[in-house]
């Protein structure tokens, strides 16, 4: 399996040498060459594996031979090891043909476990065996960069810095980004919202000579590996409800696009998914291009459910390579359009492919406070903002009742106690693995949102 940039000027890459890169030279985010296929029977018999041997078969055709049969059973059985349910992704019926896809039972109680512990299993074994390290710089939202400071925090072969938004995630997630005491984590809180952390890390990918210099990587949704992990929840929870016997239907709620795109992939994979909800809080950016073609950057307002809080998604390009039949050029002159104008327009034939594959549904604030208060009295499930968005949405798109709906609950709602308090008058407790979260002591480098200043810190921050 070789690996190509969305905007078509940068070489193809094995999946290893993807991994490590996160994005492309020419600034685009690496895809397969091609979708792999798996056949009606191939889905079906993942029927009653484990997690983990799910996983193994999912992502095998991606990975190859970078890893031994062997090696890559073994980092999964590592990744997934710390989490708190057995079935590791679980399901749960909140209505007559409602489900929703629980992915917060990792240890940052969040669905970027579910990659991340994965990447930092991979990123060792690959970098042991090379005998290199490499500086991680990621941007995050909330929930990217702590479970990536969890995966990473004490490996040898690699430094973490994350980027997040002053002010703009709520306590939990920044006390869980900046508590950890290993040396080589690190916490950077960034003047400016989550789009202009996302342009910064950018910047420095695109700044070859400061790229080389600390080995920079990424672990950001740009990164191939993350969007791969999370094509297995799709499968095996479709699975479990009667696939590919029958045909699933997912909502799920997205800022960066990640996430559905993972189910875009399984879709592409051979999975009989029926319709794909794109659920979005007030950054609408997604629902409204779904609307009328306009991508168009109208400002990040923060919001309830602030990992949600982003109008660059950036995985909207890899499904942007597929709308323009794989041609990098055309998605080329788009991203700069939207770099340069802050907009562009979709073709009418891209935009006849995106709504022929996905729909889309936007919550109010308002919509989202009422569902968690409405799910906690009507089912006993305590979600998160975040999750909230998306059963919202998921009831308004139901559409044909005799198809199961899966909402995916991205968080736990813990992780958001002053926004479920106000909605339902109960404070989540952090489970006990965290219940001292707010004893810990703090490391915070606040910094501007500067370029050189936050290379500045990188190169001091980094052992390479």
């Amino acid at each position: 399996m070789k690996f190509i940039s969305t905007r078509g000027q940068a070489p193809e890459l094995s999946f290893e040498d993807a991994m490590l890169s996160g994005l492309a030279r020419d600034g685009g985010l690496y895809v397969p060459s091609e979708w792999p296929q798996m056949s009606h029977d191939d889905i079906a018999a993942l029927a009653g594996l484990s997690y983990e041997d799910a996983a193994f078969r999912i992502m095998k055709p991606f990975v190859g031979d970078t890893y031994s049969d062997d090696e890559f059973r073994g980092i999964i059985k590592r990744a997934y090891a710390g989490f708190r349910h057995p079935a590791r992704v679980p399901l749960v019926q909140i209505g007559p043909n409602d489900f929703l896809l629980e992915l917060h039972h990792g240890p940052t109680l969040a669905f970027k476990d579910v990659a991340m512990q994965l990447i930092g299993q991979m990123f060792e074994t690959t970098l042991k065996k090379r005998g290199e390290r490499v500086t991680i710089v990621g941007a995050t939202s909330g929930d990217t960069g702590s479970a990536a400071i969890e995966a990473f925090q004490g490996l040898e072969s690699v430094d973490v810095i994350i980027l997040y938004p002053h002010g703009r995630v709520s306590e939990v997630q920044r006390r869980q980004m900046s508590t950890p005491t290993a040396s080589n984590v690190h916490a950077l809180a960034m003047d400016g919202d989550f789009d202009d952390c996302q342009a910064r890390l950018k910047d420095m990918f695109n700044d070859f000579d400061f790229r080389d210099r600390v080995k920079l990587a990424g672990v950001n949704s740009i990164n191939w590996a993350r969007v791969m992990a999370q094509v297995v929840y799709f499968f095996t929870s479709a699975v479990s409800l009667g696939g590919p016997h029958r045909k699933i239907s997912f909502t799920v709620p997205t800022g960066n696009f990640g996430d559905i795109f993972a189910a875009y992939v399984a879709k592409r994979m051979g999975l009989p998914i029926d319709r794909l909800v794109i659920a979005t809080n007030q950054n609408d950016i997604l629902h409204r291009t779904l609307q009328g073609g306009a991508h168009e950057k109208q400002g990040v307002t923060p919001s309830i459910s602030p990992s949600m809080d982003i109008q660059v998604s950036s995985n909207f390009e890899r499904l942007m390579f597929d709308l323009y039949d794989r041609e990098g050029s055309a998605v080329q002159q788009l991203m700069d359009a939207l770099q340069d104008n802050g907009t562009f327009e979709l073709s009418q034939g891209a935009l006849a492919k995106l709504t022929a594959e996905f729909d889309s549904g936007r919550c109010s604030e308002d919509e989202t406070s009422a569902t968690i208060k409405d799910m906690l009295e009507s089912t006993g499930e305590l979600l998160c903002p975040h999750s909230a968005v998306a059963v919202n949405v998921a009831r308004a798109q139901r559409g044909d009742s005799a198809v199961p709906m899966v909402a995916l609950a991205t968080a736990h709602a813990a992780k958001f106690p002053d926004a479920v308090e106000d909605a339902t008058g109960i404070r989540p407790d952090l489970p006990p693995h965290m219940a001292d979260l707010f004893d810990r002591d703090e490391r915070i480098t606040r910094v501007p949102n500067d370029l050189e200043a936050l290379k500045a810190v990188i190169l001091e921050r980094s052992r390479i």
